[in-house]
């Protein structure tokens, strides 16, 4: 059975889910090292009893503070609940991150926050977190204030994989580096946009070569290129194979980033569905071609590759 998780807004929980084991943080990509972190908070919760309740914040906070910081996501919410529910968390915080949020003093988010309205048992955090007005509390400002507010912070060794701390921004370097198998490996699945197929340009289609275009709004940019993908329609469990181009297009001179999948063996209208793309192998970078032919015998030879590829 599937564990239903309920998500909060705001911090004002039911009284069931007060004395609860808390982990605080982005969780972006859910990947091994957070992993790690859930199934150790998996035991306390089969050993005290207690339920598990994640705080999160929507936007990221360094999105927030950095408009530049457009593309960053390795994972939207709706994939992140999804993966929550293997974890048997049982309640998501997802609190909307705004200036006036970024404002609170540490010491007022412990005092008002983590003890009046969550009142956790336990507090779960990794070795680098950061919270509070100008990022001034830490974890020691966590252990030195829990004896007054009643919890324990459980602070887990991070998880490391020859010498490197297993993070999201070590997996974002990794995807944008063209290093898909690994961050593939760290993540302990396939890296995977979902978005709405949008009605494109339809140059695909007139070089014979119908694509699905996704606007790939705040995700990580992975090295542009193409990559060999499997792709789910809807909420259809199937999957088909395809070849995606994740890039910007510069035999056509454009200059937005954008997904474009062309689904082996499918030829049915799916404008407006929402599609989950899995990345598989990365088969090569994006280049510019001089003329249609060139482009249309390379993409030959990335499907004759893609369609090599195992699901």
């Amino acid at each position: 059975m599937v564990n239903k998780i309920k998500i909060y807004k705001n911090f004002n929980i039911i009284n069931s889910h007060k004395k609860s084991i808390i982990l605080i943080g982005n969780f972006d990509g859910i990947h091994i090292g957070h992993q790690k972190l859930f199934r150790l908070a998996s035991i306390y919760k089969n050993k005290f009893g207690l339920k598990i309740g994640i705080i999160t914040f929507d936007p990221i906070p360094k999105m927030f503070f950095n408009p530049n910081f457009k593309n960053y996501r390795i994972s939207n919410f709706e994939e992140k609940i999804e993966f929550l529910k293997k974890f048997n968390v049982d309640f998501v915080v997802n609190k909307k991150f705004d200036f006036q949020f970024s404002k609170i003093s540490y010491y007022d988010f412990i005092k008002k926050i983590i003890f009046k309205k969550i009142n956790p048992k336990y507090i779960f955090v990794s070795n680098n977190f950061k919270f509070g007005h100008k990022r001034e509390g830490n974890v020691a400002s966590l252990i030195n204030n829990s004896k007054e507010f009643n919890y324990k912070v459980i602070k887990p060794i991070p998880l490391k994989k020859k010498s490197q701390i297993v993070s999201s921004s070590f997996i974002r370097k990794l995807l944008s580096r063209g290093k898909l198998t690994l961050a593939n490996k760290y993540l302990s699945r396939n890296w995977s946009i979902i978005g709405k197929v949008e009605v494109g340009r339809k140059i695909g289609r007139k070089i014979g070569f119908p694509t699905c275009n996704i606007d790939i709004k705040d995700y990580v940019i992975a090295k542009p290129g193409v990559y060999a993908v499997k792709v789910q329609i809807g909420k259809n469990k199937k999957y088909f194979k395809g070849v995606a181009n994740l890039g910007y297009r510069p035999t056509f001179n454009q200059k937005k980033i954008l997904l474009e999948v062309n689904i082996f063996n499918f030829s049915k209208n799916i404008y407006f569905n929402k599609i989950k793309v899995e990345f598989l192998k990365f088969i090569r970078g994006e280049r510019k071609f001089k003329d249609i032919n060139q482009l249309k015998k390379q993409i030959d030879k990335d499907v004759f590759n893609c369609k090599r590829v195992k699901i």
